[in-house]
């Protein structure tokens, strides 16, 4: 039977099923963007409401992990089964998902609501970048990927400061409530403008493999998430953790080797171009949570800005993020080189790492919003450069599996990021409030419920310096001027660990500099030798 490649190049003969078409992938990645945007100057004050502050970290990375996880298995199943059918099932599960985390009552149940809407989330950014790889040719195409950024950039302007402005003047739940229907509207456009694809001949799926991934990928996490927060780095339960998460993916690796339809196909690890892209998206992780996810927090806990303004001075670079994908699209085709923007892109963005460890307090936010935005341009055009070059340097029957493995890549290290880069701020930020606490609030009866990370939701929210007020109170003495300092040892504590994180962020997109020098240019024109129809062919022979 036809491949699902095939079947997506025969339907796209009239220019009414092909305008369509784009319509529903455009439409698509615009929601996939929604989901992305709106909720970064919105994290702090929800995990404030919902007190979950001690956890922040795992807001983040164990949704990330979802959409980690499904970027890995989309790219196969589209390959198998069609993109549209995947496409369809994807967008369910994020309905089902986005509906749960509106309901959501507390902030654990709002992690688990998130990452099964991120199950669902995960498999759309992929889908729709095979589809445009299954209706064009490489130089064609290049254009197309650059203009996807369109919609999800015209969304950065005003996503953040839109959760922002929902967690500041009516309520969180509203920013699932809100994504629900375009969800409804991507359901109806995919039905009806994407063609039905045959199904291939074989359709073995490789079970043992997507096992074996995501139990590898959990304990990964996991590890990082409890360590430093409820178990020390050198317990025998993280340990542990880290020891099976080896083990996993050695029998994962293993599993691939012989599975008849990997989830993974090995050939792409083995292609030095690919290896080396992901090696650089894994560790640029930490320096864009770093300044994406945690420069929020600063900003309204260290800072004291509210939620909207600080998604306000976040938005430009965002903006950038994507529009700048665009014209990198229009260069790529036109003078095939990209090594040169890659070098150019990683560069400013070190230089912005390393100038937020200086950041503090009485920062103006004007220079926030110059590091942001600087941020912005370096980083906007890398995930069309990724996409791009990662689909050139391996064969067409590999796309959807390459495609899949590169998104896969970059969302398990959002995933690693946080639970490291939250590990260490929890670290620091304890330290340094055991020793600028006053004595008599250090020393009280309360001392672990003052000394909690989750404290720092008195620099978020007003209500929680009444609570904080009645704990001091019952230390005696003059309460507000306890309460004051108590509140300015938070604050100096916050920076500290926000501090921490920009320095791990820094040195590690310093290292994907270093690595992305070494990427090999190669020629998008050339057409790369599938290994495996040779060998098919030489047996044939």
């Amino acid at each position: 039977m036809a491949t699902a490649q095939q079947q997506m190049a025969q339907p796209a003969g009239t220019e009414k099923k092909t305008g369509l078409m784009l319509v529903t992938i455009f439409l698509t990645y615009f929601v996939f963007g929604y989901f992305l945007q709106i909720l970064l100057a919105a994290t702090p004050r929800i995990a404030a409401h919902l007190n979950g502050m001690h956890i922040f970290s795992w807001g983040i990375s164990i949704p990330n992990l979802g959409l980690a996880f499904s970027m890995l298995m989309v790219g196969k199943l589209s390959d198998m089964y069609g993109r549209r059918a995947l496409l369809l099932l994807c967008l369910v599960v994020c309905l089902a998902g986005t509906i749960w985390s509106a309901l959501s009552s507390t902030f654990v149940m709002l992690i688990i609501a998130r990452t099964f809407l991120c199950i669902g989330q995960g498999g759309l950014a992929p889908l729709c970048f095979s589809l445009l790889g299954d209706m064009y040719e490489p130089v064609q195409r290049s254009k197309w990927v650059g203009l996807l950024n369109i919609p999800a950039g015209a969304l950065a302007m005003v996503g953040a400061p839109l959760g922002g402005w929902f967690v500041d003047n009516l309520s969180w739940r509203y920013i699932f409530w809100c994504g629900a229907p375009l969800l409804v509207l991507c359901l109806i456009m995919a039905l009806f403008g994407l063609p039905k694809q045959a199904q291939r001949a074989t359709s073995k799926i490789d079970s043992r493999g997507a096992l074996l991934a995501a139990a590898a990928s959990s304990t990964l996490i996991l590890a990082f998430s409890l360590a430093g927060t409820i178990y020390p780095w050198g317990s025998v339960q993280v340990i542990g953790l880290l020891a099976a998460s080896v083990i996993l993916w050695a029998l994962f690796i293993k599993a691939e080797s012989r599975a008849d339809e990997p989830i993974l196909d090995l050939e792409v690890l083995k292609n030095r171009t690919f290896l080396t892209i992901i090696s650089a998206s894994i560790l640029s992780c930490f320096g864009m949570i770093g300044m994406m996810t945690y420069y929020p927090l600063m900003i309204q806990g260290v800072q004291g800005v509210s939620a909207t303004k600080s998604g306000w001075i976040i938005s430009l670079g965002n903006v950038l993020m994507f529009f700048f994908g665009v014209p990198a699209g229009f260069i790529l085709a036109r003078t095939k080189r990209y090594k040169w923007m890659f070098i150019v892109g990683y560069g400013i963005t070190v230089l912005v790492m390393f100038a937020l460890i200086f950041f503090n307090s009485s920062t103006r936010l004007i220079w926030g919003f110059l590091a942001i935005t600087f941020a912005g341009m370096g980083m906007g055009a890398i995930p069309t450069l990724n996409t791009l070059v990662a689909q050139y340097a391996v064969p067409k029957r590999l796309l959807g599996v390459a495609t899949a493995a590169l998104y896969f890549s970059v969302m398990l290290g959002q995933a690693i990021a946080p639970a490291i880069l939250g590990s260490a701020m929890n670290i620091k930020y304890n330290s340094t409030l055991k020793t600028s606490l006053p004595a008599q609030v250090y020393n009280s009866a309360d001392q672990a419920k003052i000394t909690s990370p989750d404290n720092a939701r008195v620099l978020l929210l007003e209500t929680e310096r009444e609570s904080l007020r009645a704990t001091i109170g019952k230390t005696g003495g003059n309460v507000q001027e306890m309460l004051d300092q108590t509140i300015l040892a938070i604050r100096l504590s916050l920076e500290s660990g926000l501090r921490v994180i920009y320095i791990i962020g820094a040195i590690a997109m310093l290292l994907t500099f270093l690595i992305i020098c070494t990427i090999p240019e190669i020629s998008m024109d050339a057409v790369v030798e599938d290994k495996k129809e040779v060998e098919l062919s030489q047996v044939k022979g």
